[in-house]
């Protein structure tokens, strides 16, 4: 057996519920840049993020007794982190940073890219418009779209993780695609 990949998640999870709890670590540094993107996408704030990961690392080891081996611990662990998202979002919305949405772009620091101020302003007019054309999606195109595209998770396993059947969530992307390209014309 591998010392990596699903078969050897479950062991892990085997030995930290017999007791070898400093195993967990392995699991969390397994999954930890995951769990931090999914945080990104949802909260858009380094802190927020920062949060996230730690509230799903700790509800993902307190309940760790109730993961049964039925899907990979991977699929469970987003399960958690999607849940623990959702209910985020909604408690974090009215105290999200506005320091993060009115940065400026300061002409004098150090620009290591070498990119003008005109070309920085229209890349982060392009960014802006990308994020806003993606937050303006329903709630359940943006959630398929983001597992899908920038989670990098199969349809079988963003239907285990949200409980939308699998030809829901196709239905849903492509809905989602043709939405941003028509809201994304003629702007980027």
């Amino acid at each position: 057996m591998s010392d990596e990949g699903p078969d050897r998640d479950s062991v892990i999870v085997r030995q930290v519920l017999g007791g070898e709890k400093n195993l967990f670590r392995l699991l969390v540094r397994r999954y930890e840049s995951y769990v931090y993107g999914m945080g990104m996408a949802f909260f858009h704030n380094v802190e927020d993020a920062r949060d996230f990961v730690q509230e799903v690392f700790l509800k993902t080891y307190r309940n760790l007794s109730g993961f049964e081996g039925r899907s990979r611990f991977s699929t469970w662990l987003y399960k958690i982190a999607y849940n623990t998202a959702l209910n985020g979002v909604n408690r974090r919305k009215e105290y999200r940073s506005l320091a993060e949405d009115s940065e400026e772009i300061d002409p004098e620091r150090n620009n290591p890219n070498g990119s003008s101020p005109e070309q920085q302003l229209l890349r982060k007019a392009a960014k802006e418009a990308v994020l806003a054309s993606l937050e303006d999606l329903p709630e359940r195109y943006r959630i398929c779209i983001d597992m899908f595209f920038f989670f990098e998770r199969s349809y079988q396993e963003i239907e285990a993780i949200t409980g939308f059947p699998v030809n829901t969530i196709k239905s849903h992307v492509f809905r989602a695609k043709k939405l941003l390209r028509e809201s994304l014309e003629g702007i980027v």
